[in-house]
Formats: C-alpha cells, structure tokens, sequence
C-alpha cells in the first residue's frame, strides 16, 4: 500500500506538484511525547566530557549539570531507534523524498536553544515537528531539499531547550566521465623518444662528439654543439630530485581522486626525477599519495598504459613501505 500524505497517497509527481506536497508537510509532528531512553545521567556526561576534553567542573561533583551541548544526546534513541513517539508524518515526508529520486540523506547542521540546566537524575521528554521543507536546491553533492524539524525537550513540562536538526534529502549528482588524458606533443626532434617508450624503453639522447647525455630531446648538444647523436637506454633507477603539489585548478584528466564529481579531482604531485644515468626528467610518482612524495625517494621507472593509445613513462617508489597502487588513472602523468 502506498504511504498516504496529507495531500493524498504518494505517486509519480511533477516539480511543481512535490514542492507543493512537501510544503503541505510543514508544521506537521514528526515525534510526539517521545521519552528520553535513559535518564540524564553522570557516566555519559562524564564519557562525553573525557571525549571532547571539557574540565569545566559544572560537569562534576554533586551539584554537576550536564554540558548544554548534550541536549540532543538524551533523546537519542540509539543503535535500536525510538520505539514509540515517532509520527507517520516524518515517514511519509522522507519516503515522498525518495520516491522523487531524492534517496540520499546528509546531516547539515543544527542549532540549540539552551532555557534551563538538565542534571544527573532529570527525566525528558520531547516533541518534534517538522519545521520546514525547502524549495528545490542544487548543492555539489546533488539535487534535493532541506528538512529541519525542531525539537523541544522538557523536564516536568518545563522547556529547558530546543534543538533544530536540518538534513539534505538529496538525488546524488551524477559524476561526470573524466576526459581523456592529453597526448603528448611529438615532433620530429623528439619522436624517436615516443617510438621508445612504445618500445617499453626510456632512451637519453648522447652526444656523439662529446658523450654527454642530454634530456629532454633535443636537435642539437647544448655542451659542444655537436648536431649528431644516438641513444642509451635508462636504467630505470633514479630519486626524486624535486616536486610540486598541484592543488588547483583541478584537471580530472590528471587524477582521479575518487572523492566527488570531476569539479573533485584531487591535488597530484609533479615530479622532478634525477635519473641514476644524471639527466633529469619531469614525471609522476605512482602508488604514493602526494603528500607522501619526498625529496630523495628512490624510485623505479615503469610503463603505465592509460588507454589504448597512450603510454607514459612514470615512476614508483623503491623504498620499504611504498602503498600499493590504486589503478592506472590515480596520478596525473605530467610528461
């Protein structure tokens, strides 16, 4: 059977006719005469106190008080959920919610309103009702509307404080697809470098009138001039030399930090890698978070393949306690 509101049973609506069941919601009981499960008592204000580091002495002795900022702690109803007092109102509002595509719930805040002190011994008591219900919201996490309900909470039906809770009923934002990553730019200076790494293989270019080994690819030896030259192929072996963090903007293409939509896409580090052989080179680290990359950390040379057509030349830690990788596409490769 269908939950029924208090415009009608729950079904298929439009925008315009879920704002306005949903504001018929409002003012609405979402718990009447709930009680507090265990009486105001000193080992969870003690707990709570120990938690958060709170030596007022209020809190102890005799004549202690509970901390204001409990107030919502005494009408919890635990791991089981409050088995009597709740209203079918609350239900019903959330389950249209779902039904709208809005199946996702965050807290957001809460406001208290402390009238009196609550001591060790003090029995509550609790009525809520559903304050209001936002019109339709866009928010990074999703689509969706803001319930607050307010809670009034008594002892002897004396108010003593109120306490405003407000959620986001949300339909998660879909997460875009990650363009793809750049190409590289190949030249005729440097393709014999790309058609290496194809290879699997990390070539220097050498000098063939002086020897020295120069990178990244020139046409010419910037020591003596010299034009010709042929290649040696890299150890693989090498330390970081150097780094950046890039915190922003963010480029989805470069990470996936698996923490929201693209707009998300996590800082990465840029590294500078000083090869065994002695030329520097401009690369990723792989398997270690950014902020774990340091200065000397010896590292390794691996081929990764981001799609079918590209595959770079990136780096993974040669030291004890390196973390396992995640998956190609979690660094950016900076090359």
């Amino acid at each position: 059977m269908d939950p029924v509101g208090p415009v009608g049973p729950v079904g298929p609506v439009g925008e315009d006719d879920l704002a306005a069941r949903l504001k018929a919601y409002e003012g609405l009981p979402a718990a009447v005469a709930g009680t507090g499960k265990d009486p105001v008592n000193a080992p969870m204000i003690r707990h709570w106190c120990e938690a958060l580091g709170d030596t007022n002495p209020a809190y102890t002795g005799p004549d202690a008080i509970a901390p204001p900022t409990m107030l919502q702690v005494w009408t919890m109803g635990g791991l089981a959920g409050h088995t009597t007092g709740r209203s079918p109102a609350y239900d019903e509002l959330l389950a249209l919610l779902d039904e709208s595509g809005c199946t996702s719930v965050v807290a957001t805040d809460c406001e208290q309103e402390y009238l009196g002190p609550l001591r060790p011994g003090d029995e509550i008591t609790f009525d809520s009702v559903i304050e209001s219900v936002s019109a339709r919201k866009t928010t990074k996490l999703g689509t969706g509307h803001f319930v607050t309900t307010r809670t009034d909470v008594r002892v002897d039906r004396t108010l003593v404080g109120t306490h405003r809770f407000r959620i986001l009923k949300y339909a998660p934002a879909r997460r875009k697809k990650a363009p793809p990553r750049p190409r590289p730019v190949v030249n005729r200076d440097n393709a014999g470098f790309w058609e290496g790494v194809r290879q699997r293989r990390l070539l220097i270019q050498r000098c063939a009138a002086c020897a020295a080994l120069r990178f990244p690819w020139l046409p010419g030896c910037s020591r003596c001039g010299g034009p010709d030259w042929d290649t040696v192929e890299a150890s693989g072996e090498g330390t970081v030399y150097s780094y950046v963090v890039m915190h922003h903007p963010p480029f989805p293409a470069f990470t996936e930090s698996g923490d929201g939509p693209d707009e998300g896409a996590g800082p990465y580090a840029v590294v500078l890698i000083e090869l065994a052989e002695g030329v520097r080179m401009i690369s990723n680290v792989v398997g270690t978070p950014y902020d774990k990359v340091r200065i000397g950390m010896p590292v390794r040379l691996e081929f990764r393949s981001y799609d079918d057509d590209l595959v770079l030349p990136v780096f993974r830690s040669a030291g004890e306690g390196a973390v396992p990788d995640v998956g190609a596409g979690a660094e950016g490769a900076a090359v």
